[in-house]
């Protein structure tokens, strides 16, 4: 690799590690370019230079994002018992847990809007996929007889029921709900639903249900 090409990689690592940490301390509103350039020391044109655009910019912010919020739910899996409802309890309450040790990082993988016409790019897509697998494998355990599709279906469900919980919990205003709360609140939500799930299955196998 040329010392030119050497030089803009670094730039554009460091660009991308000081819109992280922008993020993380003034949340998304605050992501600005002119800031940007200054920290890393380049011309505030020359950002568009190391990446396309803003949006390219977030989502590459996003990508490290999910890549730790992957290892975090990688780690809860591992963790205990391998019972794949208690697993998934596990993973739940580590994305709660991850969510508040993340707080602006983790908002800003939902509240960033890319304008109507532009289309996510595909390693943008896959490594938010990638993260389902976590709540997929679980559920496959023990549901083997529904379809991949059905258990895709399942687990979107599955996260956003937590997803939603974590996300009005965590709001600084009336609805907060202190972090221990929330974690037990978590819990009983997810085993509840594991719950009613395999009753739902057993109701629909039994001779005579209707």
């Amino acid at each position: 690799m040329s010392k030119a090409l050497e030089r803009r990689e670094k730039l554009r690592a460091d660009l991308i590690l000081s819109a992280e940490r922008m993020i993380a301390g003034r949340g998304l509103a605050g992501l600005k370019t002119r800031d940007l350039a200054r920290e890393i020391g380049c011309a505030n044109g020359a950002v568009y230079n190391l990446v396309a655009d803003v949006d390219e910019l977030i989502l590459r912010v996003g990508s490290r994002t999910l890549l730790r919020l992957d290892e975090a739910l990688g780690a809860a899996e591992r963790a205990g018992e391998p019972s794949p409802q208690e697993t998934l309890v596990r993973i739940a309450i580590a994305y709660c847990d991850f969510a508040a040790e993340n707080l602006q990082l983790w908002r800003a993988l939902f509240e960033h809007r890319m304008e109507a016409d532009k289309v996510l790019p595909d390693w943008s897509i896959n490594d938010q996929l990638q993260l389902f697998r976590h709540i997929y494998q679980p559920l496959a355990m023990l549901f083997p007889k529904r379809s991949r599709e059905e258990l895709g279906i399942t687990a979107r469900s599955l996260f956003s029921a937590v997803h939603g919980m974590v996300a009005l919990g965590l709001e600084q205003k009336l609805v907060a709900v202190p972090l221990p709360a929330l974690r037990r609140e978590i819990a009983g939500l997810v085993r509840a639903m594991v719950h009613g799930l395999i009753a739902r299955d057993t109701d629909a196998e039994s001779p005579g249900t209707r």
